[in-house]
């Protein structure tokens, strides 16, 4: 499922608080959730009106998308969250005066097998767009 856009429209690239990634992750890892699962799938610490607040701000900033169904709200992601990474390592990247540099040094942090997927990525793309 994470690998698969959950709807048509791109989440916006926003770096999140906390209580905000811990709400993201409840949905990425559980699916559309209403309020009270969200609750539940954070350990039940967090009161009804903090965690609705923080969904609202999330469909605010368009990470969420809302379906109302009678009194009931379920929330879901708008994308997933291997698609919310990489959006903001490319705004990272956008904030670099120096972007090859910057990508340099992100791929000097990367394990073997991770610049071996890279490679083979690059290669393939390359590969697919030289005909």
């Amino acid at each position: 499922m994470s690998e698969q856009p959950l709807v048509d429209a791109p989440c916006r690239p926003l770096p999140l608080g906390t209580l905000e990634q811990h709400v993201m992750d409840a949905l990425w890892d559980s699916g559309p959730c209403t309020i009270r699962e969200v609750i539940t799938a954070l350990g039940s610490r967090h009161a009804y009106t903090t965690i609705a607040t923080v969904l609202a701000n999330l469909d605010r900033k368009e990470l969420v998308i809302s379906e109302r169904d009678g009194r009931s709200v379920t929330y879901s992601a708008r994308c997933t969250r291997e698609q919310h990474a990489a959006r903001l390592m490319e705004i990272a990247l956008a904030t670099s005066r120096d972007r090859a540099t910057a990508i340099l040094h992100f791929v000097a942090t990367l394990e073997p097998h991770e610049r071996e997927l890279l490679r083979n990525t690059v290669h393939a793309e390359a590969r697919s767009t030289s005909y």
